[in-house]
């Protein structure tokens, strides 16, 4: 009789972790691989946001704090929820984990039930459907094709919503494609949730301000008439790039927050009192980097995007947010590599792609999409170039 929980063997590994380290893995033995794989920005976290950590490092602030985030922390998100989203919330309303899976992962163990189940589109964030098996409920994918932009419809929510559905999870700008929801598909959605009083939201809007092209974004607990029903999730990892601080925070309905509290006070206890400190100047400092980041990123995806069209056989969508692009390898799937290894699936495609021109890119059927790569951009133009140098040559060598 195995002794590992049969809730563990419902899940698998991370498969953009396992990317990344094998990257490393590569690297370490003297290969020259151009990791693509890490949803990590390459810039450093901001001077005054470090400055904070050492002041509160400097002053003891290095005790147990409330264990979901101290009052300094949650009047800092509240504020920003108000500047940025227009939205109110309360100190009460607000919880602080150790990242945003963190969160996401203490939302789904307090409120699922054996049975429940939780509507997903795909492609998606790897994690998701994880969380949820692991919760003991059942994840309902409703896959959105490349032609309506990896963007779940009114029409396809409404289809698979029945008694058992519990939450929805929305995750915009989008990981793995970079697409981004407008407020009106965001209202159109509303609509359907709106008619199923039942079934609540988590919204993920961890890259709300990477978007591009005057992109305006817009978050569902916006619409006060379902708000009650809104978790909002977000964090400091990827606007401020402090992904190592592990700061990940929820705004939403008060008993919800005070169940994640009572999971979060058996498992992690509080989040790092520094992280937390370097978070409260994170979210009250300045802020005008942010654009300037974002400004470089989108010049990535530019050249990123032109580079993988100009590739017989790819077909990539230009995303308006993330760091990320989600290129169709449908047009190589059936070709053989120069060891004559037949690519018949985009884990094939990935895994020769690595053997052969040492690029590192995720499959898209770890995100519940098959026939698709991720490729994070979120590093450097130099990089990025040799990368595309690389994955051009790697297909033109297919025959």
């Amino acid at each position: 009789m195995s002794i590992i929980s049969d809730s563990l063997k419902r899940i698998k590994p991370s498969p953009t972790i396992a990317v990344s380290q094998k990257a490393k893995e590569l690297k370490a033995a003297g290969k020259d691989v151009i990791g693509l794989g890490a949803g990590e920005p390459d810039f450093d976290t901001p001077e005054n946001i470090k400055n904070a950590a050492i002041k509160a490092i400097k002053g003891g602030d290095t005790k147990y704090t409330t264990v979901d985030g101290t009052n300094a922390l949650k009047e800092a998100i509240v504020k920003k929820f108000k500047r940025e989203n227009n939205i109110n919330y309360t100190v009460d309303q607000i919880t602080v984990g150790a990242g945003g899976k963190h969160v996401i992962y203490n939302l789904m163990m307090a409120t699922l039930n054996k049975g429940d189940e939780v509507i997903i589109p795909a492609p998606y964030w790897v994690s998701y459907p994880d969380i949820v098996l692991l919760a003991g409920a059942n994840p309902v994918v409703i896959e959105c094709s490349e032609e309506q932009g990896f963007k779940l419809s009114a029409k396809d929510l409404e289809s698979k919503i029945n008694n058992n559905t519990k939450w929805v999870i929305l995750n915009s700008p989008s990981n793995p494609t970079g697409a981004c929801y407008s407020e009106q598909e965001i209202k159109n959605l509303s609509q359907v949730l709106k008619r199923n009083p039942h079934v609540n939201i988590l919204s993920d809007d961890i890259y709300e301000h990477i978007t591009y092209d005057g992109f305006k974004f817009f978050t569902i607990a916006q619409i006060p008439e379902i708000k009650n029903k809104v978790v909002t999730m977000n964090g400091v990892s990827k606007s401020y790039a402090m992904t190592g601080w592990r700061i990940g925070y929820a705004a939403g309905d008060k008993e919800i927050i005070k169940a994640i509290a009572k999971i979060q006070s058996q498992s992690t206890t509080n989040p790092s009192s520094i992280s937390q400190a370097a978070a409260v100047e994170a979210l009250n400092g300045k802020q005008d980097f942010i654009s300037v980041r974002a400004k470089a990123f989108q010049e990535r995806r530019d050249f990123v995007v032109n580079s993988l069209n100009a590739i017989e056989g790819i077909n990539c969508i230009k995303p308006n947010g993330a760091f990320y692009v989600f290129p169709s390898c449908k047009g190589l799937i059936g070709k053989k590599d120069k060891n004559g290894k037949k690519i018949t699936s985009d884990t094939d495609f990935v895994e020769s792609l690595l053997e052969n021109n040492e690029v590192a890119v995720v499959q898209g059927s770890a995100f519940g999409l098959e026939g698709f790569f991720r490729i994070s951009y979120a590093t450097s133009m130099d990089k990025l170039q040799e990368a595309m140098k690389r994955i051009k040559l790697f297909c033109e060598s297919l025959n």
